[in-house]
């Protein structure tokens, strides 16, 4: 049987470490390289072209969207299964446009990978069974249409309101914000209370979806 190359991408060692472990189960997966950054994720899974990438949604550089999204553009061949903390729809729905393989809720990683791979190489597309009753409440995430990506509006968000609205959308804490622009934890809340005030929305979801439409960020 051939081995199956595979590379992961995802911020955080311990995370990576956890998930080669669970390869590791299988004698037939081959660890083809590993990245902790998008951009040189993308750069090594060009260079390498392994059968499988698994990628974190949320990393510096660069999404696993958008990795997702250039792999799909220039060799098909490669499957992509994004790991997640969200089951955000907006970030289910460009999964599925972009042609992502799979998408797992990083809670369930353990007991949904390797079942999650076996699917992907057998042609067919792997979501969490907690995604898969979502989408089943909600038709939008299964149409071609995405009513969230319009022509950009004006609004008043300063350039670091901006840079934090971002980071909150890539579902940041408070504190995990502070420690990367150097602020202190208090002036971030007060940024958000800011951001939430001027735009009248007060739900994360909301937040996305006014980020994503204004391309404050990128999927």
């Amino acid at each position: 049987m051939n081995k199956t190359n595979i590379y992961i991408a995802d911020d955080h060692a311990i995370l990576r470490d956890g998930l080669k472990l669970i390869l590791s189960q299988n004698d037939n997966f081959i660890i083809a390289g590993e990245a902790s950054n998008g951009i040189q994720a993308l750069e090594e899974i060009e260079r390498l072209k392994p059968d499988i990438a698994v990628l974190d949604i949320s990393m510096p550089g660069m999404t696993g969207l958008e990795i997702g999204r250039q792999i799909k553009k220039y060799n098909s061949r490669i499957k992509v299964i994004i790991l997640s903390r969200h089951d955000n729809e907006i970030y289910i729905q460009q999964a599925l446009q972009n042609k992502i393989d799979g998408y797992i809720l990083k809670d369930y990683a353990a007991g949904e990978l390797l079942r999650a791979i076996n699917d992907v190489l057998n042609g067919d597309i792997y979501l969490s069974p907690k995604i898969i009753t979502k989408i089943a409440y909600n038709t939008d995430l299964i149409t071609d249409n995405h009513p969230y990506k319009t022509e950009n509006e004006n609004n008043n968000l300063s350039n670091r309101e901006k840079e934090i609205l971002k980071l909150i959308c890539e579902n940041n804490s408070n504190k995990q914000i502070a420690t990367m622009l150097r602020i202190s934890e208090q002036t971030v809340k007060a940024h958000r209370h800011n951001i939430m005030k001027k735009l009248d929305l007060h739900k994360a979801t909301e937040l996305t979806k006014y980020a994503i439409k204004n391309e404050i960020i990128e999927i």
